[in-house]
């Protein structure tokens, strides 16, 4: 092989080394700052939100909805913070989804260092609560089983988030 290859290949590799470098210091520094507080994040999230209150509600009600969603419906009247940090935290269930994660604009904020930015979500769907897991890293978990697509989640069963434990109770 002549110099001139050897000098092509040797900064080829410089120019690879230094992409994973910089990938990789924006993957800390995006784990360390969330960049939740951001003009620019505060100003999209703002836009979002006046958006969704401006927009009328969506009609999803059936004219003669079924008595088992009316039961499961009523079944859960709130979330519980069962284990971790936040122990005995509570948070009252409307039909609104609640994010959870490491996020400032989460619903439940986890100081836990297991768990993502943008964690997983609970939702309502069809009278009963939906947990689906947002991309994290070291997963969501319902009773000891692995959440790989969006889940129903019945009353009193776990839901582990990292070191945090939580339940759905009426």
């Amino acid at each position: 092989m002549n110099q001139l290859t050897l000098d092509l290949i040797k900064l080829a590799f410089l120019a690879v080394l230094w992409l994973f470098v910089i990938a990789a210091v924006g993957v800390i520094r995006t784990d360390l700052f969330d960049q939740a507080d951001s003009p620019r994040r505060q100003r999209r999230v703002a836009r979002q939100l006046a958006r969704q209150a401006e927009a009328p509600p969506p009609r999803q009600r059936p004219a003669a909805p079924p008595r088992a969603s009316r039961r499961s419906r009523s079944a859960a009247h709130e979330l519980l913070v069962t284990d971790g940090s936040l122990s005995g935290t509570v948070i009252p269930l409307a039909d609104r989804q609640i994010t959870i994660g490491r996020a400032a604009d989460a619903t439940l904020v986890l100081t836990d260092d297991y768990a993502s930015t943008r964690h997983a979500r609970l939702y309502p769907q069809n009278g009963e609560w939906i947990v689906e897991d947002l991309g994290s890293t070291n997963g969501t978990y319902l009773d000891r089983e692995k959440v790989t697509a969006p889940t129903p989640v019945p009353v009193g069963v776990p839901i582990r988030i990292g070191k945090t434990v939580l339940e759905l109770r009426r």
